[in-house]
């Protein structure tokens, strides 16, 4: 590898780092006088922002951070063609995972991860995208859903790309979601996991 390839590797990476270290969530929600971090599952993302603050916040922190992960993985190729854009996709998920500006905690990098697969391995991304959306339509469970679509990705790309280096790169990407995601995978085995809802609470009726 060669120095100018060496700068404009670590310009990706450290450029994709910053970028996901701005979390939307943490954002999104302060603006409309939440403190994500201290409510829900005290995650920053875009699932915990729609059911502690709303469907709108929700969605828009989902764009927000779609729009980061893909704005990095365009500079990284931009810079050094698809292998430019696969290490930005693992970086700006780690910002967004462990963001600089947010004391290093941050959401769980799905939201980002779409834009990854969808701008690196389209066709691989989408049918993983489609395979998430029906189990997440049929259990209610997002983070269900979630874990399926980097599992069907990373086996896509194995097969279609080879196990070396793209499938390892995309086996990355998903262990840096079961990570973040163990909480969940704990509570899905427990039975306590929440399911995805759009009906709001109802307050208890006052006692006379």
């Amino acid at each position: 590898m060669t120095w100018d390839a060496v700068w404009k590797y670590a310009l990706c990476c450290i450029a994709a780092y910053l970028l996901g270290s701005v979390s939307s969530g943490i954002l999104i929600s302060r603006s409309r006088g939440h403190n994500i971090r201290a409510e829900g599952s005290k995650n920053t993302g875009a699932s915990n922002v729609l059911r502690s603050v709303g469907v709108v916040e929700g969605l828009l922190t989902f764009v927000c951070d779609f729009a980061k992960a893909a704005a990095a993985v365009w500079i990284g190729r931009a810079l050094l063609g698809q292998w430019g854009a696969m290490a930005a996709g693992i970086f700006v998920v780690i910002g967004h995972n462990w963001p600089l500006f947010f004391e290093f905690r941050g959401g769980k990098g799905i939201a980002c991860s779409v834009a990854v697969l969808l701008f690196t391995y389209t066709w691989q991304g989408a049918a993983a995208i489609g395979l998430c959306l029906l189990l997440i339509l049929i259990t209610r469970y997002i983070s269900l859903g979630s874990l399926s679509l980097l599992t069907a990705f990373a086996v896509l790309v194995a097969l279609t790309e080879g196990i070396w280096p793209a499938g390892a790169w995309a086996i990355l990407l998903a262990l840096l979601g079961y990570w973040r995601h163990r909480g969940n995978i704990r509570r899905i085995l427990d039975g306590t996991e929440h399911r995805l809802t759009f009906k709001k609470k109802t307050p208890p009726t006052p006692q006379r």
